[in-house]
């Protein structure tokens, strides 16, 4: 096993996973915003990430857009329907899991009319936000090209998104916002205006997401309908395994630490469906169709680590 894990590490699949935790990475923020910061259960995600790559699709297929310039574009588009999930849950005052669920639901329409009809567009062939450094990198490395320029410009639109929430986040809004996720009634009193701060909350949140549709989609050289579906687990799997494993004392390392956890995520992933672990009588490879079931579990025991050690110093 142990030479297969090596084979793993100087493979382009560890590469590919690399640039996969860095794109999912700006879901993980989306979901840090929500989650921790707001303590909204958002499922609108799910509909988001199609949004945003459907989007770019169409921006650059049919309007022969820049592929940088579809980047904002998605990111408006996400917003608008994250604020949609938050009026509907303060205005009209409909639960905030089922108001996601409903938008989510509706963004399947939504997205097919977005994409002329369609459930996938292909964008193979055509340029994107990698292609200028396509020759670059094709001169000076063996592996493939795609992963090592998505890797290369994920990192820096990652580190952009970082440093403008961390600092959002400690602006006067941000503090309320975190706020209001803390303890809704004790700023409410203080005169803020909580349902304002939830509609923004939720549109930031939004807005990275089908941002990362919108890369994902140049990525992967396709858009589909189908992207966002179980986006949720894995946006919380980045969070929580940031928290578990590099234990975050401030926002700025709880965000380096979520995107540390997406790419350690996507790593354990791809490692998983790669090798054969061979027990004497237990012989254990992971099915692809599994997939989703292995992710929920993962999620399932990182979340509840944390309750479990706690219980355990509480005895001890």
């Amino acid at each position: 096993m142990l030479d297969a894990l090596l084979e793993f590490l100087k493979s382009s699949l560890f590469v590919g996973a690399i640039a996969q935790g860095l794109c999912y990475a700006a879901v993980g923020v989306g979901v840090y915003i929500t989650f921790r910061n707001l303590s909204f259960p958002d499922l609108t995600i799910d509909g988001t990430l199609p949004l945003g790559a459907g989007i770019a699709a169409m921006l650059i297929l049919n309007a022969k857009w820049s592929p940088w310039l579809t980047l904002p574009v998605a990111l408006l588009g996400g917003a608008a329907a994250g604020a949609t999930t938050g009026l509907l849950t303060t205005k009209l005052k409909i639960n905030g899991l089922l108001a996601g669920i409903l938008v989510s639901v509706a963004l399947f329409s939504i997205n097919l009319h977005v994409m002329g009809g369609r459930s996938n567009l292909p964008l193979l062939g055509i340029d994107t936000i990698f292609s200028p450094l396509d020759s670059l990198i094709r001169k000076n490395s063996d592996l493939p090209a795609s992963d090592i320029e998505a890797s290369l410009v994920f990192l820096a639109i990652i580190a952009l998104i970082v440093s403008v929430v961390n600092y959002f986040l400690h602006t006067e809004v941000g503090l309320a916002l975190r706020a209001t996720g803390d303890n809704e009634q004790m700023i409410r009193a203080q005169g803020v205006d909580t349902d304002t701060l939830k509609i923004i909350g939720l549109a930031i949140s939004n807005g990275f997401v089908a941002l990362c549709g919108a890369m994902l989609a140049q990525y992967l050289g396709f858009a589909d309908t189908g992207l966002g579906v179980g986006l949720i687990v894995a946006g919380l799997a980045s969070v929580i395994i940031g928290e578990i494993l590099f234990k975050p004392n401030s926002t700025r390392a709880a965000l380096i630490a979520l995107v540390l956890g997406s790419i350690v995520y996507r790593i354990a992933i791809a490692l998983a469906l790669r090798l054969d672990f061979d027990l004497g009588a237990l012989h254990f490879k992971l099915d692809p169709l599994d997939l989703k079931l292995a992710t929920a579990v993962l999620v399932i025991i990182a979340l509840s680590s944390q309750h479990l050690n706690f219980s355990r110093m509480r005895r001890g």
